[in-house]
């Protein structure tokens, strides 16, 4: 008999609702994660955080969002949420967005169009308590 492996709990926020739910469905094909929210934006992601009766251990966050960005959401879970992980996927590339979201308490980033191959390496990094960086960004900033 395997050893049993906790369920690693995920929201995601980003104000793609396509994207959402295609994270959702390759997420949910890994029997360890669980996708247990969305969010489309910071304020309702932390609204929805308030009131969750179990928090995630991690959140995959965009950037770019209406009402509040997602450095700035990143801020606030550091503050409210401390437990919770962060991982920034988003299409910014540039070394400000980088540094502003480690600053923030992102524990990751990872660009959108490295997920396909990164997306389980970089969860799998931050869930043992890591930190996570994109190969192109770790390129980047080197």
């Amino acid at each position: 008999m395997g050893a049993f492996v906790e369920t690693y709990r995920v929201v995601l926020a980003d104000d793609q609702p396509a994207l959402r739910q295609i994270l959702r469905k390759i997420l949910s094909g890994r029997r360890q994660l669980e996708v247990v929210g969305e969010a489309g934006d910071g304020v309702t992601l932390l609204h929805l955080l308030r009131d969750s009766d179990v928090l995630p251990q991690m959140v995959i966050l965009d950037i770019s969002m209406p009402n509040m960005a997602g450095i700035e959401t990143a801020r606030q879970l550091r503050t409210l949420f401390p437990s919770i992980k962060v991982l920034i996927l988003t299409v910014h590339a540039e070394s400000e967005y980088v540094s502003q979201a480690f600053t923030a308490g992102a524990a990751g980033y990872l660009l959108k169009h490295e997920a396909d191959t990164e997306l389980f390496r970089a969860i799998r990094v931050i869930r043992r308590g890591g930190v996570y960086r994109s190969r192109r960004i770790e390129s980047a900033v080197a």
